[in-house]
């Protein structure tokens, strides 16, 4: 179950990112199958080795960083560039405590208003696309709000299944050239560029650590589970950085999944959960193989079905975003500010608007925090 909530939740999201800074279809088919593989095989890993139900994910909040982006100067191959500075930097986290100290410095606040502007952009595009295809989208939409209801954890899924029948219907899977949907892995060179490692790599870390990787050591925690941080940092970050070049954005410890695959729906002896674990990391591996058939089926598919299904599929994490940001009323002006720069999609020298908001908000919050200590 794990392994299905998380694939099909978000591979739209995913998709979507990288297409988004440059990917072709076999680059984005690539990193699609290298981030199931290295996200797979660590949740493999940790559970045959530490007997816990540690999970890993790709960074579904980094992916919607990335597709609120443009392309970069120096197109795809700066983008693979920041991947793997990214990779470096979650790797240097798990070996110097003073680095993530740091970035426990970064006002949850700000961190959350952040994300929950570029997830304001990508929420509308459903809403946006009803008008003009009112059946297609509105099959997408209407799966997800009655499945909510029932069972929120199956809602996206159900609009997976949606975007799926309504493709039948159109006859779009006539389009789908099956005999090129073999698994395949695509090299880029990595290409450096200042703006790319500012509007993407800075950001790309900063989301990965504040929004996946923080909540998912403190998920494991209030499950009675030690998570060997360190490890776990320096195997996402290694991982990261040597799948970047295939197309892989960002992997990192999962929240989700772990509360899935650690919680007392795994099993009622906490000792035997980590099974549930390995078989998620399994069940990722199995998907990381379709990966060329999913990209395939997306762009056979009516235009913006499946940038509905990304947008459903974040409204979740946008409403949970922009809560944590407007919890205390003394960060809620900074916060604010940051959700609104980050959803206006500015760009300024070439570095997009997930910079500049946590440049003000981090600014702005500091500003008032002394003028209320004065």
């Amino acid at each position: 179950m794990t392994a299905v909530v998380g694939f099909t939740s978000s591979f739209a999201v995913v998709l979507a990112g990288l297409r988004a800074v440059g990917a072709d279809g076999a680059d984005a088919a690539s990193g699609l199958l290298v981030l199931s593989l290295t996200m797979g095989l660590g949740c493999v890993g940790f559970a045959l080795l530490t007997r816990r139900p540690v999970t890993l994910a790709w960074s579904t909040p980094g992916a919607a960083l990335l597709a609120v982006q443009t392309v970069p100067e120096g197109g795809w191959p700066a983008a693979v560039g920041a991947f793997v500075l990214t990779g470096v930097a979650l790797t240097l986290t798990g070996l110097l405590p003073p680095l993530s100290r740091l970035v426990e410095q970064i006002p949850t606040s700000v961190a959350s208003a952040m994300l929950a502007g570029v997830l304001l952009s990508l929420c509308l595009v459903p809403f946006r696309l009803l008008p003009d295809e009112p059946l297609a989208i509105g099959a997408v939409v209407g799966s997800w709000v009655l499945v909510t209801c029932l069972s929120a954890r199956w809602a996206t899924p159900a609009a997976v299944v949606a975007a799926l029948v309504v493709m039948a219907v159109d006859g779009s899977y006539g389009a789908v050239a099956w005999s090129q949907t073999a698994p395949s892995l695509t090299w880029t060179t990595p290409q450096w560029s200042w703006q790319a490692v500012v509007a993407l790599a800075l950001p790309l870390y900063l989301v990965t650590m504040t929004s996946q990787n923080i909540p998912g050591i403190a998920t494991m925690r209030s499950l009675g589970y030690d998570v060997p941080v360190r490890t776990a940092l320096g195997y996402s970050g290694t991982a990261t950085a040597l799948g970047a070049p295939f197309g892989g954005h960002a992997i990192n410890l999962s929240a989700i999944a772990a509360a899935l695959s650690a919680g007392p729906e795994a099993g009622r002896d906490p000792s035997r959960r980590w099974v549930a674990a390995l078989t998620c990391g399994l069940g990722y591996v199995a998907f990381g193989l379709a990966a060329n058939a999913v990209v395939a089926l997306a762009g056979a598919a009516p235009a913006g079905l499946f940038a509905a299904v990304a947008g459903v599929a974040l409204l979740g994490s946008f409403a949970a975003a922009t809560s944590q940001a407007l919890a205390h009323e003394s960060g809620r002006v900074a916060a604010g500010v940051t959700l609104v720069v980050a959803a206006s999609g500015v760009t300024l020298g070439g570095i997009g608007s997930a910079f500049w908001a946590l440049v003000v908000g981090c600014t702005l919050h500091a500003v008032t925090s002394r003028t209320r200590r004065g």
